[in-house]
């Protein structure tokens, strides 16, 4: 690996996993709703602006909306909400390590769309693992390392849409050849929308003007959430998706390292076992099929001159 490689790889490792931390600070100040908002905003204006600059454009086809806008909330305007109101009470830790359980819903998400025709075995092993460390991390015994029932709760349904919104993309958005940059946009983009109608609902409570928490809200949207997007999509590009896959690992342990170190939160044994199961878990789920498997698929088409069924598994 190449120190380019290796300084892409550890620069959005430190970002990503620092996201928990920015939110949990920015909600000493702010709403849920409201960090939500400003957070999706702000990434919005981030990549549009790039985007534009390159000379990308949105797309126009309304049902391309209407599948961005399905996106984004599943894997946007819902989870990202959860995931701030679980922390008001809940560990950044804690957050992060349910947070890495998405796989698993995104494979459960894939079947029932039909993207996935059958699960390996490997596959089903990492499923039920992921969900044994989930249940490990929210079991009422570690409650008091692992926060409260209602913020775990908040996390584990993040987690379910969060994985919702990756198998939904994959189905209706991926093949469309939008480029990445105007896809994480437009999502962006409608995401704010949808957190526009629910402001005033949810989101009237008072401010607390706080300069930690305005600076965190302004990190949180401008770099961990617009030019992240972007490094994510150089280390993919440059790098592959399989070394860019490694960031799920290395962002939790950054993300627990800063909840114990910056906020001083409680890390008990239960949750470092749940968290050891959901990182295997991650693993298993996000193995692609065999070199002999891809040989007799590439076989296989040639004989019937006909393109695979479906694309690799990129969860």
């Amino acid at each position: 690996m190449s120190r380019a490689t290796c300084a892409r790889l550890a620069a959005l490792s430190l970002v990503w996993g620092s996201v928990f931390l920015w939110i949990k600070i920015a909600g000493y100040g702010f709403s849920p709703v409201q960090t939500v908002l400003v957070r999706l905003a702000l990434g919005a204006a981030v990549l549009l602006a790039i985007g534009y600059a390159r000379g990308f454009r949105l797309p126009r086809e309304k049902a391309v909306w209407g599948h961005l806008t399905v996106a984004a909330l599943l894997g946007n305007a819902i989870p990202w909400t959860l995931y701030a109101e679980g922390e008001i009470e809940g560990s950044t830790g804690v957050a992060a390590v349910v947070n890495g359980s998405a796989p698993i819903w995104t494979l459960a998400t894939a079947l029932l769309l039909g993207r996935e025709k059958r699960v390996s075995g490997a596959k089903a092993g990492g499923a039920l693992l992921g969900l044994g460390g989930t249940a490990l991390i929210a079991s009422p015994w570690n409650s008091a390392s692992a926060g409260s029932g209602w913020s775990i709760l908040c996390f584990v349904l993040g987690s379910i849409s969060f994985g919702a919104g990756f198998a939904y993309t994959g189905r209706f958005l991926v093949d469309r050849n939008i480029p990445p940059l105007v896809l994480a946009g437009g999502q962006f983009g409608a995401a704010t929308v949808l957190l526009l109608l629910a402001f005033p609902f949810l989101g009237l409570q008072g401010v607390t003007w706080r300069a930690d928490s305005v600076v965190s809200l302004l990190v949180l949207g401008v770099v961990c959430t617009g030019f992240a997007a972007l490094l994510n999509f150089e280390l993919i590009l440059k790098d592959g998706a399989a070394v860019a896959s490694t960031v799920t690992y290395l962002m939790t342990v950054v993300a627990v390292l800063l909840g114990a170190v910056v906020l001083r939160e409680p890390f008990g044994r239960p949750v470092w076992l749940g968290a050891a199961a959901v990182l295997a878990a991650t693993g298993l789920l996000r193995r692609g099929p065999s070199p002999e498997r891809r040989t007799r698929t590439a076989e296989a088409a040639d004989r019937t001159s006909a393109p695979p069924s479906g694309r690799p598994d990129s969860v």
